[in-house]
């Protein structure tokens, strides 16, 4: 008999039917004899729906009431799932992110996990219920509620297994694994079998929504096994873990596409040594997370500092850097919306010379102008204008061997 914890997400308790299905596929795990800890998130797009009825009620909203307000939403989730289990004859129990002992940080709208007591989940399993926990949501040392962010019940799935030794975390969702690239993108994307860590974290890093980066990173850290598969079809799934077994010939296992990127650029900027540290420690305390940068020496006694950011960060990097450039004696600041990222990702890639060359050119064939590059040992980003993001994510897909209706086994 094995512990597995099972996240299902917003879109697979949208509705009472849903919910229903949801109650049975959970049944059927313990029918088998395992025991269950069920994560879920709000009912579709309660979420959403909460966020405007506080817009309605007030132009200023304060961090900690918002948290207050949609933590409901996964409250109303896990008691339907409780009363669906138990109308099907599942003793089950609900209990809210405290209740279940996840504490974090005193930071409201994206806190992080800083320990887990499982004691009221362990005591649950031994009177042989299922346990379903609200994803998304915690408690602070000061009592108060707080959310994890988005990608929250992802993270609170696989921190829960990590506490709970749980044999596997099964993460379903409306997609039956984690594929190559987008299928909505690419008719013939393949379902991998398996991928590393390392491989999915990257992707989740650079726009591939199927799981979040920081639940990746929890499972990498407490060597979780994760399964991604269907809410709605009773079909393998993508095994994420340590170590994967490698396809013959399948360098690039994946790629990986983001349309949320600005470029942002100090012009004429004088040469000092403490020039970037200044800017980036300034961008750091305002949260903007910065992604690519790029340092180019223009003259003997002047550079050009060029870095992405999010659109949604944008605004508030553009009035950071103007209230920085008398200081740093910038020329001027200038910024780019249309752009897009593509990249590539794989294992394989590490004892593989000529991807990144053999990428550059697939791009430049196909008349696209690369305006900034990102290397890792196992990925290689370009920013390309965002109107060429679809086309390049096709062509790369060919490029590279990933063509194909049958899966793929990819890894480490």
């Amino acid at each position: 008999m094995a512990l597995i914890v099972q996240k299902f997400g917003g879109s697979s308790v949208a509705s009472p039917e849903h919910i229903k299905r949801v109650a049975r596929r959970v049944a059927d795990t313990v029918d088998q004899g395992h025991s269950v800890v069920v994560v879920v998130s709000a009912m579709g797009d309660t979420t959403d729906d909460l966020i405007d009825l506080a817009v309605k009620v007030s132009p200023k909203r304060s961090a900690r009431e918002m948290d207050m307000l949609l933590t409901t939403g996964e409250q109303v989730s896990i008691a339907l799932l409780a009363m669906a289990l138990q109308d099907i004859g599942k003793d089950s129990v609900s209990l809210t992110g405290w209740q279940a002992g996840i504490r974090t940080e005193a930071v409201h709208s994206k806190a992080r996990i800083t320990d887990m007591d499982p004691t009221r989940i362990f005591s649950e399993l031994k009177e042989g219920k299922v346990v379903v926990v609200a994803g998304f949501q915690g408690i602070s040392d000061g009592g108060d509620i707080t959310t994890l962010g988005r990608g929250g019940s992802d993270t609170t799935a696989v921190a829960l297994a990590a506490a709970l030794k749980a044999d596997l975390c099964e993460i379903y969702t409306d997609v039956e694994g984690v594929y190559s690239t987008d299928p909505r993108v690419v008719k013939h994307a393949r379902k991998l079998q398996e991928i590393s860590y390392d491989e999915m974290l990257e992707l989740a890093n650079l726009g591939a929504a199927v799981l979040h980066p920081r639940a990746v990173e929890y499972a990498k850290q407490y060597k979780v096994p994760l399964m991604v598969r269907s809410s709605f079809k009773p079909t393998p799934g993508t095994l994420v873990k340590e170590v994967a077994t490698m396809e013959k010939g399948i360098v690039v296992s994946g790629i990986a596409h983001d349309l949320n990127v600005a470029k942002v650029a100090l012009i004429g900027v004088p040469n000092r040594k403490d020039n970037l540290q200044l800017v980036f420690n300034t961008l750091a305390k305002e949260s903007i997370n910065v992604d690519i940068i790029v340092q180019s020496v223009v003259h003997n006694d002047r550079s050009d500092i060029s870095f992405t950011v999010t659109k949604d960060d944008l605004t508030r990097t553009l009035e950071v850097l103007t209230s920085l450039q008398s200081t740093l004696g910038a020329k001027e600041i200038v910024c780019e919306e249309d752009l897009a990222k593509v990249s590539i990702v794989g294992a394989g890639m590490i004892s593989n010379p000529g991807v990144a060359a053999q990428m550059f050119q697939v791009l430049s064939e196909n008349g696209m102008y690369i305006k900034m590059v990102s290397t890792s040992e196992i990925k290689v980003s370009c920013v390309i204008d965002a109107a060429d993001v679809h086309d390049a994510v096709r062509a790369l897909h060919t490029a590279f061997g990933l063509d194909a209706v049958e899966a793929a086994t990819v890894a480490k």
